[in-house]
């Protein structure tokens, strides 16, 4: 288990997030939470800020000529807001995100939906060039209100060893 706080003084405890590379196990599965229940506002903004231009995400009347009747989320921000989720558990501590592979969007999501994450740990070496640091890779699956799966990927993420982390060497962390 995880603990998700410190001792730093007598009586005096301080929270803190993400795992170092000894304590992911290959097969766990974490699941992240809070949920978040995507909005028209969400959708509307990370597609602006993205000038993702497709009219989709954001025209309601371009969209009801489609197959869903309404605006879709728009997939990148599905993909970040799992990422997100994830942070506190798995990468909080990181040190690089090296990469993500096999990105699947496997079902919609409109405003409304509610999103839940997961990550499963796939695999974890300690790395060849680096000491005090490994990589974990781990495969993310978000999940909707009704139980749908939405996203999938896998994520390659350096993460240090006890002791090597950028926290461990900042005194108020």
């Amino acid at each position: 288990m995880v603990q998700n706080w410190k001792e730093v003084g007598p009586q005096r405890y301080r929270e803190t997030f993400g795992r170092y590379f000894e304590d992911f196990i290959v097969g766990d599965v974490y699941e992240h939470r809070p949920g978040k229940t995507v909005t028209e506002y969400d959708n509307h903004l990370f597609t602006l800020l993205t000038l993702n231009t497709h009219p989709m995400h954001f025209d309601v009347e371009f969209a009801k000529a489609s197959e869903f009747k309404r605006n879709l989320v728009v997939s990148p921000y599905t993909l970040a807001l799992l990422i997100g989720m994830s942070v506190t558990d798995v990468s909080q501590k990181a040190i690089a995100n090296l990469g993500m592979d096999e990105v699947k969007f496997s079902a919609p999501v409109f405003a409304g939906d509610t999103i839940y994450g997961e990550s499963e740990v796939l695999a974890k070496r300690e790395s060849k060039s680096r000491p005090g640091q490994g990589i974990v890779t781990i495969l993310t699956t978000g999940i909707n209100q009704d139980g749908t799966v939405v996203c999938t990927f896998k994520r390659n993420m350096l993460i240090p060893a006890r002791g090597h982390a950028v926290e461990d060497k900042v005194g108020n962390y």
